[in-house]
């Protein structure tokens, strides 16, 4: 790992890099709070001037160019940014991950389901009003009762005569 004095890392940051894998963080680049850089089965190279926003997730091998600014909260696998491009925050680079097989994708049908009775499932009016020490009174009758003080009035006066002198 090989890191420029000039860089400035913020708090919560993460430099990883695999036994076989490289990190280089080269001059008055910039990295923001938690952002998590992790090499991955190559070299992860931030050329110069770079800035990389808070949160920024960047995995496996590639390069952000010189005076490149990546946006907060985006994510970037195996895969480079050129020199001065400008990426929005929340943006996805690179592999966004597999497809999943056809019959586990949710269909219109599946969700609207009903969910099935199950051990852990409570059958309707299975509750009771008695607690275990058998000592709980029954609301079903109870009706509130409005304990306000009509007596007293809950304003605060003041005097506001003034006095010249």
């Amino acid at each position: 790992m090989s890191v420029d004095p000039s860089a400035v890392i913020s708090a919560g940051v993460i430099l990883r890099a695999d036994r076989d894998s490289k990190i280089t963080i080269a001059a008055g680049v910039c990295i923001g709070m938690g952002a998590i850089i992790h090499a991955h089965k190559g070299t992860l190279e931030v050329e110069s001037g770079a800035s990389l926003g808070a949160g920024v997730l960047v995995v496996g091998k590639g390069k952000i160019g010189a005076n490149a600014s990546i946006g907060s909260l985006t994510t970037i696998w195996n895969h480079s940014v050129e020199s001065l491009q400008v990426v929005p925050s929340a943006s996805v680079l690179g592999d966004k991950g597999r497809p999943l097989p056809e019959e586990s994708q949710p269909t219109p049908d599946s969700l609207e389901q009903k969910p099935q009775e199950s051990s852990s499932t409570v059958p309707e009016n299975s509750f009771t009003t008695e607690s275990v020490n058998g000592k709980v009174p029954s609301t079903s009758n109870t009706v509130a009762t409005d304990t306000t003080d009509t007596t007293q009035s809950n304003s605060i006066e003041t005097n506001s005569t003034q006095t010249n002198t």
